[in-house]
Order: structure tokens, then C-alpha cells, then sequence
């Protein structure tokens, strides 16, 4: 794998349940395609986060370690950040 390479995965709008198999789908083939060590997960633009959000990001960290890769959030909301360190999702 490649260090210096990274896979950039933006997610642009509000995450729902309905939508977390999507973008695990879109992550797999993003994997499939690039031979980077980690993924950047831009979720600048996810809006007020939910539980689907928080979801979304325990999911697509489970698929990126599956093949061994690391999913880093870029541009998290501060309420983003806060659900995930209740739920002990939230990065060192």
C-alpha cells in the first residue's frame, strides 16, 4: 500500500439510515480501485448530526479496517465530534 496516497470519500448532504449501505458501497469500491494506506472522509457538509450520521461513521470505519485501511473524518461539526465521543467512536 502506498503511505503517501489517500482516498477521499465527501459525504455532501444529510445521512440516513437508508443511505449508510450506500456510501459502505461507494467506500468498498473506492478501496477496490486505490491501493492508499488511509481514507479521508470529508463530512464538512453532513449538516446537524444524527444517529445515522453516527452510523455512517462506525460503518465506514468497520469496511475501511476490514481492508486494512484507517477512516479519518475531515471537517467534522463539533455536535459530530460530541456524539461520537459519547458513543466511543471519537479519534485519538
Amino acid at each position: 500500500m502506498d503511505a503517501t496516497q489517500r482516498i477521499v470519500l465527501v459525504i455532501a448532504d444529510r445521512v440516513t439510515s437508508a443511505d449508510v449501505p450506500r456510501l459502505c458501497e461507494e467506500l468498498t469500491a473506492l478501496l477496490d480501485a486505490h491501493d492508499a494506506a488511509e481514507v479521508d472522509c470529508d463530512v464538512g457538509a453532513l449538516g446537524a448530526p444524527g444517529l445515522a450520521a453516527v452510523d455512517a461513521v462506525a460503518r465506514l470505519r468497520l469496511t475501511a479496517r476490514r481492508r486494512g485501511r484507517t477512516l479519518r473524518l475531515r471537517n467534522p461539526t463539533p455536535g459530530l465530534l460530541a456524539l461520537l465521543e459519547l458513543v466511543g467512536l471519537h479519534e485519538d
